[in-house]
């Protein structure tokens, strides 16, 4: 969908959307509708009890067309101009080709009205790939939303959030793809055109990984005939020391020999949606020019129940060294990441690593699908995280670690279990990944298990794929590795 912002409403049929504040609606609100439509769209607003609540649509016809109010609440944030464009998408998205936004009335900064465009963008994503069978009214129509009114730097504001919304877009149809289409040598395939953006990319095959060590990882992969795959994707646009995001990568996991029970188990798909966040953020830091040092870095595996699979009981060993007595494996994600953790460490020497990963039921009973899990060994990383998520939109709850949950984890026969107790068993599967990180790194881990998917719509995305992930990467990089 292509965004546009003017000077004047275009030439040609439209719809018109009028952003307002909250507050009883007149006519002298309504810019860009003359005297008698303005007067008639009041009326009809104050009929349906539309007041201006953030994302609250009134949906009218005045004079030549269609006319829609759009709520932005009190108006004094970014998420409200966000809300209401995607409110506006998810309306006209099968009804209208052009959508013109007047924000003339509220004089919105160019800020504010490229935020009201992103949600838009966000919110009118679809992926109909593989549906062939849609009624004309059931397909997507938008083309083009010209934005009109906008302060001064609208356009360089939308730069920057274009590039976010393509990052978390990719995300989104990364997560979507079946595990017949998306696995992990098509996964790296997908994430060739980020070289296009100069996104340096590296990729470890399962020899290679064989040959470093890797028993972790390529334990979780030996069932599969999907070999495993390491992404690494280094963006350099500033000359300082690197950051390492690092995403779980399991394209499908049915469990393994610990097999997950067949109801839901399609929703697996999306276990690698840790991964899938590093890869769209890595497309927005790059399309957005970010100045800064990021390596990315996907474990990409396929867990699966073959007579070669990883059985538990079986021992196996880390290529930090460590080894590991597999008692579940369902608990699959953080063998994957250990193994790329060491990698990056001690392959590139960063000092500060962020793991993302679909890790645990357990963090979805904790805290439903309103945040995701936070854990760091590093009080000021926790903050800069915490914040960039609130910020952002990607909620995170800080939970605890400690010696106490760490002793869960040890085996009678090995280092450590790769799972502990029944109870607390997201920090238990943190307390694993801390294990892997060597002294003097700060790391936190982003167990994002319940929100890369969502039974419902939302603000900014359909049901399905969230892009849960990218934002919040994004945000951290702006605000604390730029400048």
């Amino acid at each position: 969908m292509n965004v546009r912002f003017a000077d004047r409403r275009p030439e040609g049929p439209h719809a018109l959307a009028i952003p307002l504040t909250a507050g009883k609606v007149d006519a002298a609100r309504l810019a860009g509708l003359s005297g008698d439509d303005a007067a008639f769209v009041a009326r009809a607003a104050a009929a349906s009890k539309f007041e201006g609540e953030a994302g609250g649509i009134a949906d009218l016809y005045a004079g030549d067309g269609r006319v829609l109010l759009v709520g932005l609440g009190d108006g004094d944030s970014d998420k409200a101009y966000e809300k209401a464009g995607g409110a506006l998408a998810a309306r006209v998205q099968t009804t209208e080709k052009v959508l013109v936004v007047d924000v003339s009335g509220i004089k919105a900064s160019g800020a504010r009205a490229a935020a009201l465009a992103f949600g838009a963008v966000m919110r009118n994503w679809r992926y109909d790939v593989y549906r062939t069978r849609l009624k004309a009214s059931q397909k997507p129509s938008l083309e083009e939303i010209v934005i009109v009114g906008a302060g001064e730097g609208a356009d360089a504001a939308w730069a920057s959030a274009k590039a976010l919304a393509d990052g978390v877009a990719f995300t989104k149809e990364l997560v979507t793809e079946p595990a017949n289409i998306l696995y992990p040598e098509s996964f790296v395939e997908r994430c060739r055109k980020l070289e296009a953006l100069g996104v340096e990319i590296t990729v470890l095959d399962d020899k290679q990984m064989a040959d470093l060590g890797m028993g972790a990882l390529l334990g979780v992969a030996q069932g599969s005939r999907r070999p495993a795959r390491l992404l690494v994707m280094r963006w350099k646009g500033a000359d300082k020391e690197p950051v390492a995001f690092v995403g779980k990568g399991v394209t499908f996991d049915t469990g393994g020999i610990s097999i997950k029970p067949a109801a839901g188990m399609e929703d697996m798909k999306w276990d690698m949606g840790g991964a899938g966040a590093v890869a769209g953020a890595m497309l927005a830091l790059a399309g957005r020019k970010a100045k800064a040092h990021v390596i990315g870095v996907c474990g990409l595996v396929e867990n699966m129940p073959d007579g070669n699979a990883q059985r538990p009981g079986d021992v196996v060993t880390s290529m930090s060294g460590q080894t590991i007595e597999v008692i579940n494996t369902d608990a699959e994600g953080r063998l994957v990441l250990c193994d790329a953790i060491t990698w990056v460490q001690r392959t590139h020497g960063v000092k500060t690593i962020v793991d993302l990963a679909t890790l645990t039921g357990a963090m979805i009973v904790s805290l439903g699908n309103e945040y995701g899990g936070l854990f760091a060994n590093d009080d000021a990383l926790a903050d800069m995280l915490l914040k960039a998520g609130e910020a952002s939109g990607d909620k995170m709850w800080r939970f605890p670690l400690g010696d106490a949950y760490d002793k869960l984890i040890d085996s009678p026969i090995a280092d450590m279990k790769n799972v502990g107790p029944r109870f607390g068993g997201s920090i238990t599967a943190a307390q694993f990944i801390k294990r892997y990180v060597e002294d003097g790194v700060k790391w936190a881990h982003l167990d994002i298990a319940g929100m890369v998917w969502s039974g419902k719509a939302g603000p900014t995305w359909d049901k399905g794929a969230t892009g849960f992930g990218v934002r919040i990467l994004d945000r951290f990089v702006a605000d604390n590795l730029e400048g």
